[in-house]
């Protein structure tokens, strides 16, 4: 008799998920509540489901939806059965949400009625789908004229709960698509050996100051399912039997009212979430339930000024940095040894910088000849990464995947530099970077000492095209009241009276904006910023 070979799968978090936290809860909003034993007889039944209408192993299986119940279920029911889940990102213009689908080849699609409209305007585009799983929070009957179609609640009602099958660790799991800042969005596969090894590393990392998540700990993702996996908390949650919290469509008020309600300790986001709410009239209404909040920023630089104001409210609050093709932690701002002996004015220094690489994760910096830069909080080079849950490839992509994994190192495209304590500090994007008469001007540095300025609220420092230096800093500031330019370049100058920063740094212009433009995953789109620059000026 041979071993059992045991495969890293998410249908093995179960048996002890269910035995352990079998009664704890699953929240979408204030619409529904499942226990975990009832969330998976819903995925059973709903994989079974999918299983008689033709779904097969090894099919693309697309989701359009806010952060429901529904599509919480399809992170599990479609990989558990052998096929992939696609999230499509909704907050694409239509056709970039028809070529993602079309280049993922997907076959079926888990569709909230809401959306019915959008794809069935252009319903003859999609002839590659095979049929439609439709629902809705508000009828049992949902009408569409696409064909064919199914009824989400009827594929669970209407059969037995599916006995997950023993697969191979390496299965495709899951596929998605960047956010297509730089050209059309590429698309990045994980595994279920990835997601298993990163949710465990999330999980086994988190236990350190100044977060420390507990197992009263309630969980509610900031960050859209559809994008890199909201960035693993759905399967750490049912890894670590925490009780989770789905949004549905972001509503800051309603979200707010959630934290209260539901009694939210933690929660990721990017820095234009965060900034939502806490300048939401209801914010100061319900300002004791962010007093036991924790709070990790990533997807962009956790803003100092920013940082500051959520701990007026007594929020917890560090950066975290990670990409879509790294599924995509791979640092946290904890405290290592070092820095937990510090005092607290030092800490927050670390709080807010890029972190320190969790568990399984081996990131260096280098310059480019490929070699580390030293620990020196100076030497800028690139982040360079290997870790066991990174993509393989980008999907379809073999000349972008050989430009990803130069030299057998993945390369994010980051620019940082380390300090003599280990901590990562992000200087800028490779493609954001501003470069003026040859040297490099760390946009994060400015837009953090920018974001201190009471009435300031989202900064960005863009470069803009000049004759004679080929770039110079140009800085869009949304003002919350009254402040001035003036206003601005004096705070920025002291800085550079205690050396902190070169005069060559200091923004050629500053312009006040009532938005900035974001991406489709909430980050400042500074592209359309320069477009926009370049555009003022002609």
């Amino acid at each position: 008799m041979t071993a059992y070979n045991y495969q890293l799968i998410l249908k093995n978090i179960f048996p002890g998920s269910l035995r352990n936290f079998g009664d704890q809860e699953i929240v979408y909003s204030d619409k529904k509540r499942f226990t975990f034993n009832q969330f998976y007889e819903r995925i059973s039944r709903f994989a079974n489901g999918l299983k008689e209408i033709g779904v097969q192993p090894g099919d693309k299986v697309a989701v359009l939806d806010w952060d429901t119940n529904h599509y919480m279920e399809s992170y599990f029911s479609i990989p558990m059965m052998g096929s992939v889940l696609h999230t499509v990102n909704i907050r694409y213009p239509p056709e970039l949400i028809y070529l993602t689908m079309q280049h993922a080849e997907d076959k079926y699609v888990i569709i909230r009625d809401e959306f019915l409209p959008l794809i069935e305007k252009y319903a003859s585009m999609f002839d590659f789908i095979k049929g439609w799983i439709v629902y809705s929070d508000d009828t049992d009957d949902v009408k569409t004229s696409l064909s064919p179609s199914y009824n989400y609640e009827d594929l669970v009602k209407n059969n037995e709960p599916m006995n997950f099958p023993d697969i191979d660790e390496n299965t495709q799991a899951t596929i998605f698509y960047t956010s297509g800042t730089t050209g059309l969005p590429k698309g990045v596969t994980f595994t279920h050996r990835d997601l298993i090894l990163h949710a465990v590393s999330l999980a086994s990392s988190v236990h350190r100051e100044p977060l420390v998540v507990r197992d009263n700990d309630v969980f509610m993702s900031l960050v859209p399912l559809f994008h890199v996996h909201s960035w693993g908390l759905p399967y750490v949650t049912i890894l670590t039997g925490n009780k989770y919290v789905l949004p549905g469509r972001y509503d800051m008020g309603k979200i707010i009212e959630l934290i209260d309600k539901e009694r939210i300790t933690l929660s990721l986001m990017v820095p234009s979430i965060l900034y939502m709410i806490l300048n939401h009239p209801k914010a100061q209404e319900h300002k004791d339930a962010f007093s036991k909040w924790k709070v990790v920023i990533g997807g962009a630089a956790l803003p100092r000024g920013l940082a500051r104001l959520a701990e007026s409210y007594g929020i917890r609050i560090i950066a975290g940095y990670g990409m879509s093709e790294t599924c995509p932690v791979l640092t946290l701002a904890l405290y290592n040894d070092r820095i937990s002996k510090k005092n607290e004015n030092e800490r927050f220094e670390y709080r807010i910088s890029t972190g320190i690489p969790i568990i399984f994760v081996h990131l260096k910096v280098v310059n480019e000849y490929g070699k580390e830069v030293p620990w020196d909080g100076k030497t800028i080079g690139e982040i360079v990464v290997r870790a066991p849950w990174l993509t393989k490839e980008y999907y379809k992509d073999p000349e972008k995947t050989e430009q990803l994994w130069k030299d057998g190192w993945l390369h994010t495209g980051d620019l940082a530099f380390v300090d003599s304590d280990g901590y990562v500090h992000i200087v800028d994007r490779e493609k954001d970077a501003i470069k003026s008469g040859g040297e490099f001007i760390p946009s994060i540095l400015i837009e953090n000492i920018v974001s201190e300025i009471p009435g300031v609220g989202e900064v960005a420092l863009v470069g803009v095209s000049h004759e004679k230096w080929g770039e110079r800093p140009v800085l869009f500031v949304k003002k919350l009241k009254d402040i001035t330019k003036e206003d601005i370049y004096d705070h920025i100058k002291k800085y550079l009276e205690t050396g902190r920063i070169q005069k060559f740094w200091i923004p050629d212009d500053v312009v006040f904006i009532d938005d900035l433009p974001k991406t489709s995953t909430g980050k400042i789109d500074k592209k359309m910023l320069r477009d926009m620059y370049e555009n003022m000026k002609k």
